[in-house]
């Protein structure tokens, strides 16, 4: 038989060694440029499903290993002939020998390619039945599916319960078709979770073949850009800004916490940059310490002068022996 070569790297715009991380940071840069809900253009649709199809081939480390061994000489756009072992994957596929239908994820098969079917078994039935498969007597469990939420820095502090909602293909227990249908989740951010974190939901995920259970829903974790907090894992850095005579002689200044304000003690002779530790301020750890909040100081300089002070500076600049320009 002679199949159209798709060259999923080329797709993706990755080298072929190219990481997993570096595979997964292009797909979900182009899912979010060609997605049908925001990019209205006529072939959008089009080419994310040949966007989905190559991260469902290269995300998964097996799969990929099989796309890899098919050899250098296929060339994208050109026809060729399957090498020996061909069949084997494919015959394997329709009998559960070491293909899991759940990798297929959450395009339904109806959405891959004749290719992606070729070489991974379309006799495991993207167009199959729930119904169907149970009378055969096989069973899958569910694709994962991964989703993003982005919280606030109160949320992660102080933990909340956010309801989110998903648009998925699920297929129709009747006909068995996908139909696109959108899904509130009620979800409970625990206090203390961090930048990058994922917050598992299980179950959440795409239905399982023939009764098998459902996947699960994983949820990544983006905290937005706080006004006055800086966020680094489990501490908090805010920006202090103290006179040039605080700094000079000390003193007591209020700095902002997450939960109000916290009296500090500025010893004389702070240099911008310093900062002074709040011990457990920050957000909350695993095992029930906490994080850090520190004080980062800035010496701020007066803009404008009255006549008064003025003076005063003048003053002191004659009388000063304070060199900011000399080395030690």
């Amino acid at each position: 038989m002679a199949i159209k070569f798709q060259d999923y790297y080329q797709v993706l715009g990755v080298p072929r060694n190219a990481s997993q991380d570096e595979i997964q940071r292009a797909y979900r840069k182009l899912a979010r440029k060609y997605h049908p809900d925001i990019n209205k253009s006529p072939d959008a649709e089009e080419q994310f499903k040949k966007i989905s199809e190559a991260y469902e081939v290269l995300k998964d480390p097996e799969k990929r290993r099989k796309y890899d061994m098919l050899g250098e000489n296929w060339r994208a756009g050109q026809d060729f002939t399957p090498p020996p072992g061909w069949d084997f994957w494919t015959s394997r596929a329709g009998t559960g020998g070491g293909f899991n239908f759940s990798d297929l994820g959450g395009l339904g098969g109806r959405n891959f390619s004749d290719f992606f079917e070729a070489l991974f078994g379309a006799g495991l039935g993207g167009f199959r039945t729930a119904g169907r498969a149970r009378a055969e007597g096989w069973t899958a469990r569910g694709q994962d599916r991964e989703a993003e939420i982005t919280i606030s820095l109160e949320d992660a502090y102080y933990g909340a319960k956010k309801t989110i909602s998903l648009e998925s293909l699920k297929p129709d227990p009747t006909t068995g078709h996908m139909q696109r249908t959108t899904q509130n989740l009620e979800v409970t951010i625990p206090a203390g979770i961090t930048d990058g974190r994922r917050i598992r939901l299980s179950g959440q995920g795409e239905p399982g073949i023939g009764g098998g259970p459902p996947g699960d829903l994983y949820l990544l974790v983006h905290i937005a850009p706080h006004p006055v907090f800086q966020l680094k894992e489990y501490d908090l850095i805010v920006e202090v800004p103290v006179a040039p005579w605080e700094a000079a002689l000390g003193a007591q200044v209020e700095v902002p916490t997450m939960e109000g304000t916290a009296r500090v003690k500025i010893p004389p002779g702070i240099q911008s940059g310093q900062r002074l530790r709040l011990r457990g301020k920050g957000l909350a750890k695993p095992g029930g310490e906490r994080g850090d909040l520190y004080a980062l100081i800035q010496v701020a300089v007066p803009k404008t002068l009255n006549q008064k002070e003025r003076e005063l500076f003048e003053e002191l600049a004659r009388h000063s022996s304070f060199q900011p320009r000399q080395r030690s």
